[in-house]
């Protein structure tokens, strides 16, 4: 099978797959996101939909989406930051897009029994504005990948050696979109699974208007390299190793996400590092309010700002981009330190 074939499987197998079995997140799982570094992190985010709104006008109903909601943190930070500006809280219908059974169960517990949660994005009902969010979830749709062979690519097939899974090459299309002049041993990726959802978001605001914030770790150029990996108990492993134990990404693309987005008629912002987009949204600001209420937390906080924005931790790796109707201006996007 391809790699974007077996991704599918170890992560979405109803059965034995990832996500519908053991998603395992925060210290004592496999992997921590930005939003359970810091709450400052959902808050900036909730402030920055609350900017948009009122772009918007102030839309009552819109939908405020989350994909991907985990355990629910992002949201209820986002919530409780944005439920400060008057009239947000009782125009937004909050939706979230999770199908993991196990993760559903976290976001009730965490925000309470009255959500709007559904398996797929199409099920949320159009006809009112979209805000939406994403953190982390372009690098879990799979991707296919070549590799540069005696000047030819070949595709990458996971298939068994024994008992034992191993990677294999197949020919490929002479139709895919890889540079002819790369070097032996190259590696190329290509997710149409990301591109599908850009797509579909951008249709979707096109059609009602709003926009979209996507957070992920990957590339803002064009490129080569083999991105995929699987972590499991906070450590890299082979990908082939423990299917369905692990949670396998690759890296976003989102030069390809982009270009995908405007074919359907909306706009885009970015990428840029998550630190510098934290820090235009007053990520100093913020650590500054929470050091004079909490003085004892002052490190903490201080090691927090340091995860999310500094180069070498999460503020370059991780890249984030807007996509937005045409007219709005999506803040933490212009200059910033």
């Amino acid at each position: 099978m391809s790699v974007a074939e077996y991704m599918h499987v170890c992560l979405h197998d109803p059965a034995d797959g990832y996500y519908a079995t053991r998603p395992a997140v925060g210290a004592q799982g496999d992997f921590i996101t930005a939003p359970l570094v810091s709450q400052m992190f959902g808050e900036l985010i909730g402030l920055w939909m609350v900017e948009l709104w009122r772009q918007m006008g102030r839309p009552s109903p819109f939908r405020l989406v989350e994909l991907g909601p985990g355990d629910g943190t992002l949201m209820s930070d986002l919530l409780r930051a944005a439920g400060r500006a008057q009239g947000f809280r009782e125009a937004s219908e909050v939706w979230l897009v999770e199908p993991s059974r196990p993760l559903r169960r976290l976001q009730e517990n965490r925000l309470g029994p009255a959500l709007r949660q559904v398996d797929r994005l199409d099920e949320i009902p159009g006809g009112a504005p979209w805000l939406l969010v994403a953190n982390e979830v372009l690098d879990c749709l799979p991707a296919r990948q070549w590799e540069r062979r005696e000047g030819a690519w070949m595709e990458r097939r996971v298939g068994l050696e024994g008992e034992r899974l191993v990677l294999g090459l197949a020919p490929a299309p002479p139709s895919i979109a890889a540079p002819d002049t790369a070097p032996e041993g190259a590696v190329f990726e290509h997710s149409p699974a990301q591109e599908a959802l850009a797509s579909d978001l951008a249709a979707r605001i096109a059609g009602d208007g709003g926009a979209a914030l996507l957070v992920d770790y990957g590339r803002a150029e064009p490129g080569l390299g083999d991105t995929f990996q699987a972590v499991r108990g906070h450590r890299r492993e082979d990908p082939l190793e423990h299917p369905g134990e692990a949670d396998l990404t690759v890296h976003a693309d989102f030069p390809s996400v982009l270009v995908a987005a405007r074919r359907e008629g909306i706009e885009t912002a970015g990428p840029r590092g998550q630190g510098r987009f934290l820090r235009a949204l007053g990520l100093e600001a913020r650590a500054d309010a929470l050091v004079r209420a909490r003085p004892d937390d002052a490190p903490r906080i201080r090691r927090q700002i340091e995860r999310l924005a500094a180069p070498e931790q999460m503020g370059e790796l991780f890249l984030v981009a807007a996509l937005h109707s045409p007219g709005l201006q999506p803040p933490g996007f212009g200059d910033a330190p």
